[in-house]
């Protein structure tokens, strides 16, 4: 059974089990247990439920992980002739969950 749910502006599709990459969770600490009901779709091998926008009463709970920095990314802008560079990088913060439970109303 799996589900595709939208947490923090993306879509993600949750398995039991799985360890997702989302956008950092500033307000749990490692360990704590949160409830997703912004399901989009749920498909338990044989039948699919497709939700307009979202499946009523279906749920994925996740476990919240560690924190961590993506690798950086280095952005260069420069302007031919006018001595303009610019050198920048910027690592973006992220937050592993593991998908404890998939629960189809």
């Amino acid at each position: 059974m799996y589900a595709v749910v939208e947490y923090k502006g993306s879509q993600y599709k949750a398995e039991k089990d799985a360890v997702l990459k989302v956008a950092r969770i500033s307000d749990a600490k490692k360990g704590d247990s949160i409830t997703i009901d912004k399901v989009l779709l749920v498909s338990d091998g044989d039948s699919v439920s497709v939700g307009t926008p979202y499946v009523a009463g279906a749920k994925v709970t996740v476990e919240v992980g560690d924190t961590f920095k993506d690798d950086k990314v280095l952005v260069f802008k420069y302007k031919s002739k006018k001595d303009y560079h610019r050198f920048i990088g910027h690592r973006q913060e992220y937050t592993n969950v593991t998908v404890k439970d998939v629960v189809k109303a």
